[in-house]
């Protein structure tokens, strides 16, 4: 069995970072640091998360609560999400207004 991995480069274009693997308990800790370095003041924040191909609940909490801490207006735009963390987000945070999900 091999361990799980999460990949995280910042996007060149705007602010935010494209995530590619796992999140789950042993990549945790550098998925909620990610986004904690992310919520600084700025324009909204990106993630681009096409490659990712699973999300654990714990990781979409860190999600939620990474767009909690985003102030003045600011959103969490999600392009690329996978469809668990879709339905995670919709059950556990339905309205949270600070996280936009794109088709694309």
């Amino acid at each position: 069995m091999t361990a799980a991995v999460l990949e995280l480069l910042p996007l060149t274009d705007r602010t935010g970072v494209r995530a590619a693997g796992e999140v789950c308990l042993t990549t945790r800790a550098s998925w909620e640091r990610a986004l904690g370095d992310l919520v600084g003041p700025g324009d909204d924040v990106h993630l681009e998360l096409s490659g990712v191909t699973y999300v654990d609940v714990a990781g979409a909490s860190a999600v939620a609560a990474a767009a909690t801490r985003l102030e003045g207006g600011r959103r969490l735009v999600l392009h690329g999400t996978p469809p668990q963390l879709r339905l995670t987000l919709d059950t556990f945070w339905p309205g949270l207004t600070a996280i936009e999900v794109t088709l694309s």
